[in-house]
């Protein structure tokens, strides 16, 4: 397992170094909007980096490392059912290769091995002037590099936390790069057409000498058949190599994985539970290809979960990320010897959103928290002679207030329902004064809500018939937080019956006629004052006993200055 992390690691940085070389390649191409002499200026400042012993070194360690790798992925991978983005990313890199061994013969192979010096001019002149099918199939070859380089990026850069905040960004520039980059190309091509068209004596000699050479045709078409042949034997031996493997393991041994819908799949010893579960069409989520980078394909293991393996170092640091228990594992990474069953955790459809490293109280955990309720009194009334422009002025305006109030206590907007907003205090990292700061910060909301409303009316005073109401109810209780939702509708927040009961006291303002109703074990947690409270014993559905609460006519009563000294 450890050497399938030192086999992920090389890929990942071979694959950067190449990128850089094609990003810097790219960059001295869009010196040809400037001009070819230009272009070819920056040819030589480039050369400076890659040229070098420590420069070459790197390049072709890094080509070799990676072409290996590909043609051992095609030989390793049991299965080939895989997600679009892995695929176009496999079939691109598998035909570089060919498509790029013209250009390197015919540049660094001539320079090499024959000796002479070529630049840009006779280069550009073949693609636009004797050879236009070499120019397409470079073209064609410059945006497959650039294109698997992007998708390598994305399938590993999309797991980052800062990924969505700048994924328009590297976007733009993905679109950007290759643009001026083929841009510069062809306006450099049209300088040195133009000037052989022209018959520049010092500029045409030099063209005629360096094209005509029947030496480079002869080494280019050379070493392009050589590689031609050779890189078609090497993967017939790899695809060859992975049936004899598949023969060898079914001779060694099966594992039998059962899943939660009775489903029983035979693998041979040493597939992994993804690789089990795509041989048998049976959809399982594994963002980043199986590469043990995501923690979306994660199980729960029921029988055989000691025979298991333990666990490398690298899947248990993602297993520790996302706060896995011990009856869990990562299905890309886990190869079963012994029967096994296999719960797939998360649905096929699962976004990279569940793969980002997340705290707890994110990914659903119960804890004490509290939760505020308010309601707009008698809008409907009030709404009924008004005109939709104005109904929605006046929400907004009642939301806002409610909004700055709610954030400037330190709490959390859960939700805005119909006139009503639900806030939630305490949801974020866990805080070690038992929920008094949390219930501090609720009732130093309700206050500021009451405040805010005050300010409505006098904003709008004038319009409105009668004066604006508003109901809060606040309790204190364990409830369930985490992301809950679908699609584009995610967001933090609590369910469980201290969210209920907060409801009913909010709703209870209504019948005692108050502004608002608060538990008496949230006054007790907040060390709130009592005076000028009613005290009252509230009968809520689904408990055996009265709620004790406390009873304000007005939420500016709380004397919270009290409170905080």
């Amino acid at each position: 397992m450890q050497s399938l992390h030192v086999i992920r690691r090389a890929r990942l940085i071979s694959g950067l170094i190449l990128f850089a070389y094609v990003l810097t390649h790219l960059i001295n191409h869009m010196a040809g909007l400037v001009s070819l002499t230009a272009m070819q200026d920056v040819l030589i400042l480039q050369g400076f980096i890659w040229n070098g012993l420590v420069g070459l070194f790197l390049l072709y360690g890094a080509f070799s490392v990676h072409a290996g790798l590909a043609v051992w992925a095609l030989y390793a991978r049991r299965d080939f059912r895989m997600r679009p983005g892995e695929t176009w990313q496999l079939l691109l890199g598998l035909a570089i290769p060919p498509l790029l061994v013209l250009h390197i013969a015919g540049t660094r192979g001539i320079e090499t091995f024959l000796g002479a010096e070529v630049g840009y001019p006779p280069i550009l002149l073949i693609y636009f002037e004797l050879s236009q099918m070499s120019g397409l199939r470079q073209l064609l070859v410059t945006l497959i590099v650039w294109m698997h380089g992007c998708l390598g990026l994305y399938l590993w850069l999309r797991f980052k936390p800062w990924f969505p905040r700048w994924r328009s960004w590297l976007f733009a520039a993905a679109l950007l790069v290759p643009t001026l980059s083929l841009t510069g190309t062809w306006m450099a091509g049209q300088w040195a057409q133009y000037r052989y068209e022209q018959r520049e004596p010092p500029f045409t000699e030099a063209l005629v000498s360096q094209i005509a050479d029947p030496r480079k045709g002869a080494f280019i078409g050379s070493v392009e058949r050589n590689v031609w042949l050779g890189y078609g034997a090497l993967l017939l031996v790899a695809l060859a190599a992975r049936r004899a493997r598949r023969f060898l393991e079914h001779r060694r041994g099966v594992v039998i994985l059962t899943y939660p819908d009775g489903r029983r799949v035979r693998v041979p010893q040493g597939t992994t539970i993804l690789e089990a579960s795509r041989s048998a069409g049976i959809p399982h989520a594994a963002l980043c290809g199986g590469r043990g980078r995501c923690s979306t394909c994660r199980v729960r293991i029921g029988f055989g979960l000691s025979s298991l393996p333990p666990a490398d170092s690298a899947e248990a640091k993602v297993l520790h990320r996302v706060g896995a228990a011990p009856t869990v594992r990562l299905a890309c990474q886990t190869r079963p010897t012994d029967d096994l069953e296999v719960q797939p955790l998360l649905p096929p459809n699962v976004t990279t959103r569940e793969a980002r490293a997340r705290p707890g109280y994110l990914q659903g955990e119960e804890r004490e928290i509290v939760v505020l309720f308010a309601d707009l009194r008698g809008f409907t009334r009030l709404s009924e002679s008004r005109l939709p422009f104005d109904v929605v002025f006046l929400l907004n305006r009642y939301f806002r207030t409610t909004g700055e109030a709610v954030e400037r206590a330190g709490g959390r907007v859960d939700k805005f329902i119909g006139d009503g907003v639900m806030a939630l205090f305490g949801v974020g990292p866990a805080l070690s004064d038992d929920g008094r700061q949390a219930a501090r910060n609720a009732l130093q909301a309700a206050q500021l809500m009451a405040e805010g409303l005050q300010e409505v009316e006098r904003v709008l005073a004038g319009d409105q018939p009668e004066p604006l109401r508003i109901g809060i109810g606040i309790h204190i209780g364990p409830a369930i937080v985490g992301e809950m939702g679908w699609g584009e509708a995610v967001s933090l927040t609590a369910v469980g019956d201290t969210v209920n009961t907060a409801s009913r006291l909010e709703q209870a303002t209504k019948d005692f006629g108050a502004q608002l109703v608060i538990s008496a074990a949230l006054a007790e947690r907040a060390g709130v004052p009592q005076a000028g409270a009613e005290r009252r014993h509230l009968e809520l559905r689904g408990r055996s006993e009265p709620l004790e609460v406390l009873v304000f006519s007005d939420a500016r009563q709380l004397q919270l200055a009290a409170v905080e000294a």
